[in-house]
């Protein structure tokens, strides 16, 4: 669930990022700034369709390759969904959680069927184009469904928030106190959605950031708040960590933290430094939670309204300084909260004995092993820019390539489900410009860059075709394939073990589900024993043994992977016969597997077969299902 939420999370992103170039519009075009109607009214038309808008961009965030007949379905979804429970009762109003709700079907819908095949006299409607017309379908059920339902769900949710908006200075200071708890988990922005998009209303306009632009004039209480922080609070929090930082690392942090603090005064991006302690210090990140609470109370109770159209930087205080009411007092409060963010960080980081930025403790003796592993990372990366340098050393501080399942980024950070976690260098990672790391689960990591990130991540997915080195264990010479590949026939690929053949989409676990690794099958296993399903050469064999790489001789890669979840066995249930670099024909045993252990110890014993190097128009067909025999053939087929 908590990863489902934090991929909401990150799909909300895409929307909320045209916000601001909404708040500019509209602000630049007032009477008293620049007073251009057509601008102003071209900036309103974006806050006036924010809904259709939500559905779009959640179903693109969702979507497991960002294509856009996901948005598509995203918009036939919504309108199919808000026109239908109207028609049932017009007093119906969804507004931005339709569009949400909408996103969310849409793009699951989208990763389910965007490679469905249909009988030949159905194909022009098959793949993608079949998303639009199921999300239609399911969202007319949906429609007939929340027509009668969604009465009591909108006036418990509107009871919500006139609660919150009513219960004033605590209110408030609630929100300003999860808003801060829930940023290490990512899920700060589906609560900021519902206070900022949904709850109150205001001549047709709902959520407080809404209503502030509309002009409501009670709106805006809901963000003031949080700019004596963002500008001055977090700021000096960096400054306290210069001053405590050791005399002969000072210099070097200075630069660091003198550049975030600027980013978060003028930008009110506050993660980079959020990051460089809340996982040091618990207590500490609590302390700027309850400082943040107590800014956003003092904002209420001397009736401060300002807004934003991104974050509380510098940058949207002066915009809609037009729009606010008594926002100077913003600065004085600042200044106090500035001094307050000092004093408490300087104390708890000397008194806590914090390893902040300049304050780690020199690094332990490397082995001269390791040594000539650094060595050999720096004299082979890759020519090419800054965020090529840095995918590569990432790739490496991961674990390698084999050990990055899936990758993706939101605003500030990457987002990544990991194979083994005991393999994540975080030293390296901070060594080469992370901010921080969070481990959420023994799968999932997040690595907080900065607002670079999608360049570093656009640079590590078009990385990850090639081999990466770690520093983290041995890396095994493998021949790499050149890239051809020759059709493979009936006889060319057999069942590897025995047992029942099932779709990828049906493995319980996204990552293959989804097909981020690559089209394949999967096998529920009655065999004890993996066989080769090819003639080929073994590329890799996990140290947990759970999983084995084959390149086959007619140029596919294909992993087999026994059971999910099972690296967390560490081998235990698996005995293997072979090793990197061994030719192995077809039938050759591979493993030997205990699938008791497996069933009692891990998540399922389903083993996905992937092909791992398909190109983009290639994918895996089951030509047979149900049971099958080990060796069996003609049981799929690649076009």
């Amino acid at each position: 669930m908590l990863g489902f939420l934090q991929r909401i999370g990150k799909a909300l992103m895409l929307p909320i990022a045209v916000m601001p170039a909404a708040a500019l519009l509209l602000r630049l075009g007032q009477p008293d700034l620049l007073d251009i109607p057509f601008v102003a009214a071209a900036g309103a038309a974006i806050f006036d369709n924010l809904a259709i808008l939500f559905a779009i961009g959640v179903a693109i965030g969702l979507s497991k390759d960002g294509n856009g007949a996901a948005g598509l379905a995203g918009a036939v979804g919504f309108f199919v969904l808000t026109q239908g429970t109207q028609a049932i009762n017009e007093n119906i109003n969804m507004a931005i959680l339709g569009g949400i709700l909408s996103g969310i079907v849409a793009g699951l819908l989208y990763n389910r069927y965007s490679d469905i095949e249909l009988p030949d006299w159905l194909g022009f409607f098959g793949g993608r184009r079949f998303v639009p017309i199921v999300t239609a379908a399911t969202m007319v059920i949906l429609a007939g469904l929340f027509g009668f339902i969604w009465p009591p769900i909108q006036e418990f949710i509107n009871s919500i928030g006139e609660w919150i908006i009513g219960a004033g200075a605590a209110g408030v200071g609630l929100y300003g106190f999860l808003n801060r708890l829930l940023i290490p988990v990512g899920l700060h922005h589906v609560l900021n959605s519902l206070v900022w998009f949904v709850f109150g209303e205001f001549e047709g306009a709902t959520g407080d950031l809404n209503r502030f632009f509309a002009g409501d004039p009670n709106a805006g209480i809901f963000m003031a708040g949080f700019f004596p922080i963002m500008m001055f609070g977090l700021p000096a929090a960096c400054f306290a960590m210069i001053a405590t930082a050791k005399k002969e690392k000072r210099k070097a942090v200075t630069g660091m933290l003198v550049g975030i603090a600027f980013t978060s005064f003028l930008t009110g991006i506050t993660e980079p430094i959020e990051f460089s302690f809340m996982f040091l210090s618990p207590l500490l990140y609590v302390v700027h939670a309850l400082l943040t609470a107590s800014a956003m109370i003092v904002a209420y109770v001397l009736d401060i309204r300002h807004g934003f159209g991104f974050s509380a930087g510098a940058i949207d205080f002066f915009l809609n300084l037009g729009l606010a009411e008594k926002p100077w007092l913003l600065f004085g409060i600042g200044i106090v909260y500035g001094v307050i963010y000092f004093v408490i960080f300087y104390f708890l980081i000397k008194a806590l004995n914090l390893k902040t930025p300049g304050r780690e403790d020199d690094d332990e003796e490397v082995s001269e092993e390791a040594l000539q592993d650094y060595d050999a990372l720096d004299r082979d990366k890759p020519a090419g820019s800054k965020y090529d340098e840095m995918a590569y050393y990432y790739i490496a501080a991961l674990g390698g390539q084999e050990n990055i399942k899936a990758i993706d980024n939101c605003a500030t950070r990457l987002r990544m489900k990991v194979d083994d976690m005991s393999k994540i260098n975080e030293t390296q990672l901070k060594k080469h410009g992370a901010k921080g790391v969070m481990k959420v689960d023994r799968t999932n990591l997040q690595v907080i860059v900065g607002t670079n990130v999608e360049f570093v991540a656009t640079a590590m997915q078009r990385q990850m075709g090639k081999k990466a080195p770690t520093t983290n264990q041995p890396a095994e010479p493998v021949e790499e394939s050149d890239g051809d590949k020759s059709p493979i026939g009936d006889s060319d690929f057999v069942a590897p073990i025995e047992g029942k053949i099932i779709p990828i989409t049906e493995v319980d676990d996204p990552t293959f589900a989804e097909k981020m690794m690559g089209d394949g099958f999967a096998i529920e296993p009655t065999g004890r024993t993996v066989f080769s399903p090819v003639d080929g050469e073994v590329l890799n064999v996990f140290p947990t043994k759970h999983a084995i790489g084959i390149l086959s001789k007619q140029g596919y890669e294909i992993l087999i992977h026994v059971g999910l979840d099972t690296v967390n066995l560490q081998g235990e249930g698996f005995q293997t016969y072979v090793k990197a670099g061994d030719e192995v024909k077809q039938g050759q045993k591979l493993l030997e597997i205990d699938l008791e252990t497996i069933g009692n110890k891990a998540k399922s014993t389903v083993t996905p077969i992937v092909f791992t190097n398909l190109d983009e128009k290639e994918k895996v067909q089951i030509k047979q299902t149900g049971d099958v025999k080990q060796g069996a053939k003609g049981i799929i087929n690649i076009k």
